[in-house]
């Protein structure tokens, strides 16, 4: 919460609101401090576990902020109570904004903690797949580098996967993020919104589009990123002791 109200101070705005998507700790942690903090502070998300809640919003409601407008996107899976954001102004040159918690990652979607596959498929097709293909995607987490290495097993030979993969280590190397990708990126690369593809299709040895989604995510579930290979010099300098006085116990 003090990165955030440092963030308004330097930005000279009234914090009034804040949209929870989920009541998971590392979402939703801050708000009583943020209310404690600034009073009256409104607080707006779909289940009751999310801390300060003060608001709850329903699916389809929208939201107006000044000219920023919202419509609340239901999507239970995650959590049963997981709730995205949709923004966009009227009249506005910017591309509309979803803020996918986690729900829809850049190149992944979140596990089935409270839910089922079928619930996933249809928030992923019919819910946030149906926006516009310019939406910014705004996800929970910046797990990218690691969801594209999953991509990658999935479809070797997806170009496009193995282009946003080296922007996406390129990126992290310089500790920039990744967020946001548009859906439009994201029906190229994301192998749960290419559920229908023939190599998804084989990867699986699935071809009913949830069944295809369900054993994605249980591949997902556990899939161990390739370990990086030591760097040669490392490992010398540990065979000649030169990290010795670095690692003695105190």
């Amino acid at each position: 919460p003090f990165q955030l109200l440092e963030i308004v101070r330097k930005e000279d705005v009234v914090l009034r609101a804040v949209l929870t998507t989920h009541h998971h700790w590392d979402h939703a942690r801050g708000n009583e401090e943020l209310a404690r903090l600034c009073p009256g502070l409104r607080v707006y998300g779909a289940d009751e576990r999310i801390g300060a809640l003060t608001h709850k919003v329903f699916p389809n409601e929208e939201l107006t902020f000044g000219a920023i407008r919202v419509r609340c996107l239901f999507t239970p899976c995650h959590t049963s109570g997981h709730m995205c954001y949709f923004m966009w102004e009227d009249g506005s040159p910017d591309a509309p904004a979803l803020f996918s918690g986690d729900t829809l990652f850049v190149g992944g979607c979140g596990k089935f903690f409270e839910g089922t596959a079928e619930q996933m498929y249809a928030n992923l097709t019919q819910v946030l797949g149906a926006l516009p293909k310019e939406t910014k995607v705004f996800c929970g987490h910046e797990c990218t580098v690691r969801n594209l290495k999953f991509a990658l097993k999935v479809e070797p030979e997806n170009e496009v996967v193995k282009k946003k993969l080296a922007w996406a280590k390129q990126r992290d190397d310089e500790d920039l993020p990744t967020v946001p990708s548009t859906l439009q990126e994201e029906f190229l690369y994301n192998p749960f919104l290419r559920v229908t593809e023939e190599a998804l299709q084989k990867f699986t040895g699935k071809t009913e589009p949830v069944e295809v989604l369900r054993a994605l995510r249980t591949e997902k579930d556990n899939f161990k990123k390739p370990k990086e290979r030591p760097h040669p010099q490392a490992v010398l300098a540990f065979d000649w002791g030169l990290f010795g006085p670095f690692l003695e116990k105190k």
